[in-house]
C-alpha cells in the first residue's frame, strides 16, 4: 500500500472544506417566498407621504419571510418614514402599539430581521453617511403582506429595509433632498 501524500490530502482538505463553505453561504440565501399580485388602492386611500409607493393593479410583488443574515454590519437600505399618526405607515407601531414622533430615533426592521418581535424596543446602530446613529426598533416593514389598507396600500417591504424616521436621517446628517432611500449597514 502507498504511503499517503501530504499535498494531496492537503489538496483534498482544500477542496472539501470550499465545498462545505460555498453550500453554507448558500443556504443563507434568503429567496422571495412566494408573489402577491397587486390591486388598485381605492380612490385617495394610498398615502404617498414621504414617497411612498402604491400599488399598482396587476403587478406581482415579491414576498418574504427571510431577511440576509445577520452581521457585524448587515448591509440594508434605509428608507424613510413617518410613525406619526396620520403617516405613511398607517397603523400605531407593532412593538407598542403606539405612534411615534418623527423627532425621535425609531425603526422599522423587514420581517425576517424583525424576528417574530425578538427585536421590539431594542437599539441597533445604523451606519451611512459616515457617521453612526442608534435608533428604537419599534415596528414591522411586513415583507409579507401589502396592497391593502392595512398596509395604506403600499407594497410588500423588501427583505433588507430599515424603514427610519426623519430623526434617523437628520442624524446621520443626510441633507433632507437626499432623505428616502440610501445604502447602509446595521447591527444589533
Amino acid at each position: 500500500m502507498a504511503k499517503p501524500n501530504p499535498a494531496h490530502i492537503l489538496a483534498l482538505a482544500t477542496i472539501f472544506l470550499l465545498v462545505f463553505l460555498s453550500t453554507s453561504i448558500e443556504a443563507q440565501v434568503c429567496n422571495p417566498s412566494g408573489r402577491l399580485r397587486g390591486k388598485k388602492p381605492p380612490k385617495n386611500l394610498c398615502n404617498h407621504h414621504n414617497m411612498a409607493e402604491c400599488c399598482k393593479e396587476g403587478e406581482f410583488y415579491n414576498i418574504y419571510h427571510c431577511s440576509p443574515p445577520v452581521t457585524r454590519r448587515t448591509e440594508a437600505i434605509l428608507t424613510l418614514n413617518s410613525f406619526e399618526k396620520g403617516g405613511e405607515g398607517g397603523w400605531a407601531s407593532q412593538c407598542d402599539e403606539k405612534f411615534h414622533s418623527d423627532k425621535t430615533r425609531v425603526v422599522a426592521l423587514s420581517t425576517g430581521w424583525y424576528n417574530n418581535g425578538k427585536r421590539c424596543l431594542k437599539y441597533v446602530t445604523i451606519y451611512g453617511n459616515g457617521k453612526s446613529v442608534k435608533a428604537k426598533v419599534v415596528d414591522q416593514c411586513d415583507s409579507t403582506m401589502g396592497c391593502d389598507d392595512e398596509h395604506a396600500y403600499q407594497p410588500p417591504c423588501r427583505n433588507d429595509i430599515v424603514d427610519a424616521s426623519d430623526a434617523v436621517w437628520e442624524a446621520l446628517g443626510v441633507p433632507r433632498k437626499d432623505w428616502g432611500w440610501m445604502k447602509v449597514t446595521w447591527s444589533d
